[in-house]
């Protein structure tokens, strides 16, 4: 299974998703987490990049509520789940993926598991760097575990239960024997904060968050110049 695959891997796993990260009574805490480390105030416009089936924008509702939220996910059933729960007003979801992206400016992006799973990710990021406003702010919400033995070896005991329950739930053993390789071959936290840094985004550092997947999944933030010239 490649990248290019990966969204329609996800319309068909779509039904299944939430009960399976559900399974995972830290997700949505480390999530609003990394939702805060965004700074939001009210009047913000925020960009919610590989929305899934909206975990990821339920945080950011719950970070701050009343900022403008648009939703974007390249699997049109990811897309549709989400739109079938209820959201406030400011909260608007769109089926494009993330380098096709034409929403106008925003203050901030918020991206959980994306950048792992693009087939370009510099290309990509350099084009949310576009999107953000001068001093604009960047937040991954990513699996890392390449700098660390310990990290590796925890990752892969739980995926000793994540392919099976994935299989299980959706049928689709590639999905989930592909989330395992993947988060394997991704970068380490510092070749990350690397490729933050050389598609311009400064101020950058990162944080293991807390909980099961300590050292496993990271908080990554990083800026637009102030100055950044257009």
């Amino acid at each position: 299974m490649n990248k290019l695959e990966v969204p329609g891997k996800f319309d068909r796993a779509a039904r299944g998703y939430d009960f399976l990260v559900g399974l995972n009574p830290g997700y949505h805490q480390a999530l609003r987490l990394s939702a805060r480390a965004l700074g939001l105030r009210p009047g913000m416009r925020v960009l919610d990049l590989g929305c899934g089936t909206g975990a990821s924008t339920a945080a950011l509702v719950a970070a701050a509520p009343g900022v403008e939220i648009v939703a974007v996910d390249a699997s049109a059933g990811m897309i549709a789940r989400a739109r079938e729960k209820r959201w406030p007003a400011t909260v608007r979801f769109v089926h494009s993926r993330a380098e096709d992206v034409d929403e106008g400016e925003f203050d901030a992006v918020f991206a959980a598991y994306l950048v792992r799973n693009l087939p370009e990710p510099d290309a990509t990021l350099t084009r949310i760097k576009d999107l953000l406003k001068p001093g604009g702010t960047l937040v991954l919400h990513e699996y890392s575990v390449r700098d660390s033995p310990v990290s590796t070896a925890v990752w892969t005991a739980l995926c000793g239960f994540i392919v099976p329950a994935g299989w299980l739930v959706t049928g689709d053993r590639s999905l989930y024997t592909y989330l395992w390789r993947s988060v394997m071959d991704f970068d380490g936290a510092t070749t990350l904060r690397d490729r933050l840094r050389r598609n311009g985004f400064v101020g950058v550092r990162s944080a293991p968050l807390p909980g099961l997947q300590l050292g496993v999944v990271h908080t990554f933030r990083g800026h637009v110049p102030e100055q950044e010239q257009r």
